[in-house]
């Protein structure tokens, strides 16, 4: 018990951000195919259950449209903070000193307990340097995909109960419909984003990793 108390801690923040997904990712389900079989009996069409939701080009779209638009903002935030900074902001490398982020990792090779793709060099270094945003980028691009698959469902379904006629996968990608869920949410994330950038600079939270110590100045750049 003791080994798992402490297997548990040291991964906490991983663990609480993994609980509140499925908590409100559940919710988001059960409150979803209430909504649906709503909307279902109201147009006199059958209602579905809970599993014959989670096929619904509603579900789909819904899900894969906040799935889509998280991944652009975390991976252009990876990039994005690696060419650029902002005084006084915990978000930013420092301004008035080297920064360990940009250490040539060549450096490093000999230290035996770099990452295995640090002492094996080459290529897969290349790609391993860039690994954080390279995965974000195309879990974007795979929910994009879905988002839009899932809304060309939703959309025809609703174009043939108003006697008119389905769209294929890539006539969706071509309808307002689609970049005005994708960018009603991407427009939201780097708001969030600018915010948090911005106001760490005058404002902190004790404890946190996201801010600067509490008595530190203003001008101050980096955690």
């Amino acid at each position: 018990m003791r080994h798992l108390g402490t297997w548990i801690k040291e991964r906490g923040l991983l663990l609480a951000n993994l609980v509140l997904f499925a908590t409100f990712f559940v919710g988001m389900i059960i409150s979803g195919v209430q909504v649906y079989n709503a909307d279902q009996v109201e147009h006199g069409q059958p209602t579905v259950s809970l599993s014959g939701y989670l096929t619904t080009g509603d579900f789909v779209e819904a899900t894969f449209e906040n799935w889509e638009s998280e991944f652009l903002q975390m991976g252009m935030y990876v990039v994005l903070t690696a060419y650029l900074v902002q005084k006084g902001s915990s978000e930013s490398k420092p301004i008035d000193r080297p920064s360990p982020q940009d250490a040539d990792p060549y450096d490093s090779q000999d230290h035996a307990d770099a990452p295995w793709p640090v002492r094996h060099g080459g290529w897969i270094l290349k790609i391993y340097q860039n690994s954080l945003s390279g995965m974000f980028f195309l879990l974007f691009l795979g929910s994009l995909a879905l988002h839009a698959a899932g809304g060309a469902k939703a959309y025809s379904a609703d174009q043939v109960a108003h006697g008119g006629t389905p769209v294929t996968f890539w006539e969706y990608l071509g309808t307002s419909q689609f970049w005005f869920e994708s960018m009603q949410n991407w427009q939201s994330e780097f708001l969030a984003i600018a915010i948090m950038v911005g106001a760490s600079v005058y404002l902190r939270q004790q404890g946190s990793a996201e801010s600067k110590p509490v008595a530190a100045p203003h001008h101050a750049t980096g955690t």
